[in-house]
């Protein structure tokens, strides 16, 4: 009897993450979601610059690199030319929330037919751990070594608050992957916005709050306790927006 798996929709190569680096996790519950629908034959992931920039190495489907916060316009081309395939972008926060800012606010404006994985750990990663768009008031990073500043550099950017008050959008929502609890939590979310694809529902977003303790400066252990101490009470787990359950509701 087999517990417990590799999902198919996985390659075998070693992941590069730092150690406690929660990209490992998010990879998994994304495949485990292809996996579950049985798409991973028909899907295309798209990773812009930031720590997922080498997800094609990680991924089975095919892969398509965009450029720096570009992933929603690539995701976008490719769903209209491909309209049957699962198109899906996997996203840092100084890449979505920054750079890519535009382009995630107007995919969400047209409701396109996407599934946005977007990984919030409130820095930038691969480039050095600069202040990003995430970065709590008072956080330091190299760019804000006496911590975020307010009032010269103004507040965080709650992404999935700002997407819930546009009406194209059908499904937002955030979760954690510090524990067992949220790891099943985003699980079942991720699932859910990629269903919402298949059944042609439109655009869905997975914020998933996570840890990045090279970065940080912290054990992994600490970085954990960091994501229930400091980022969960400024970023507040829960659902957004989900317009089918509100027409069920009515």
């Amino acid at each position: 009897m087999v517990v417990f798996e590799k999902p198919k929709s996985l390659t075998d190569a070693p992941l590069h993450y730092c150690p406690g680096c929660t990209h490992g996790i998010i990879h998994r519950l994304v495949a485990e979601a292809l996996d579950t629908l049985g798409v991973e034959g028909k899907t295309i992931g798209v990773a812009p610059v930031g720590c997922s920039v080498m997800a094609y190495d990680y991924f089975a489907c095919d892969m398509v690199e965009a450029a720096h916060g570009r992933a929603p316009a690539v995701a976008t081309g490719l769903k209209r030319a491909f309209p049957e395939n699962v198109i899906f972008t996997y996203q840092g926060d100084g890449d979505l929330a920054s750079i890519g800012m535009a382009e995630t606010v107007h995919a969400a404006a047209r409701n396109e037919n996407i599934t946005v994985i977007f990984v919030n750990n409130a820095i930038y990663g691969m480039t050095g751990g600069q202040m990003a768009p995430t970065s709590l008031p008072g956080q330091v990073t190299q760019t804000s070594p006496y911590g975020r500043d307010v009032t010269t550099a103004g507040y965080p950017i709650r992404v999935s608050e700002m997407l819930s008050t546009l009406d194209g959008p059908e499904y937002i929502e955030r979760v954690a992957v510090n524990n067992v609890k949220n790891v099943k939590a985003a699980g079942k979310a991720i699932l859910k916005a990629f269903k919402n694809q298949v059944e042609g529902k439109g655009f869905s977003l997975i914020e998933v709050v996570s840890s990045c303790p090279t970065n940080w400066g912290m054990t992994p252990q600490k970085a954990l306790e960091w994501i229930d101490e400091k980022m969960i009470p400024y970023y507040p787990l829960g659902v957004y927006k989900d317009k089918s359950a509100q027409k069920e509701e009515k």
